[in-house]
């Protein structure tokens, strides 16, 4: 009775194991691929509505190069995101247009990558003043 129930059991407790392997697997990425052509032009919008701040000729101006910016900003963060342990979660926060902390560690290795630092390196700063710090006018 007692090898019956261990064997019955088994699965269960290795459920949360096996999770993780899949999880690990990157099993992910199809579904982050496909996502992937809605978060680059989500990113080549919110390039071209910030940058040009209003002005239309402006933002004519800003499609291809915010374009260019979204593709490897794109394919970064899905990268990033299958090759996270909270990658369940992210895509979760991607699916109800949120941005928590899960996403805010992908982010900030993102950027961190994309700027050649070292990948954990942004993530004692908190996300607002990072943004700060690019938003200042330099001289």
């Amino acid at each position: 009775m007692p090898a019956l129930l261990a064997n019955l059991l088994a699965p269960a407790l290795l459920a949360p194991a096996l999770l993780a392997n899949v999880l690990q697997a990157n099993l992910l990425m199809p579904v982050l691929q496909l996502l992937r052509p809605q978060l680059e032009q989500r990113i080549k919008s919110v390039c071209v509505e910030t940058a040009a701040a209003g002005n239309g000729n402006l933002a004519a101006q800003l499609e291809e190069p915010c374009a260019q910016l979204a593709r490897p900003t794109s394919k970064c963060l899905v990268e990033e995101t299958a090759a996270s342990p909270r990658s369940l979660a992210v895509l979760g926060e991607m699916v109800r247009r949120d941005f928590g902390a899960d996403s805010e560690v992908v982010v900030k290795r993102c950027l961190a990558r994309m700027l050649g630092l070292p990948a954990n390196s942004l993530q004692p700063i908190p996300l607002k003043e990072l943004v700060q710090g690019f938003a200042k006018p330099r001289r």
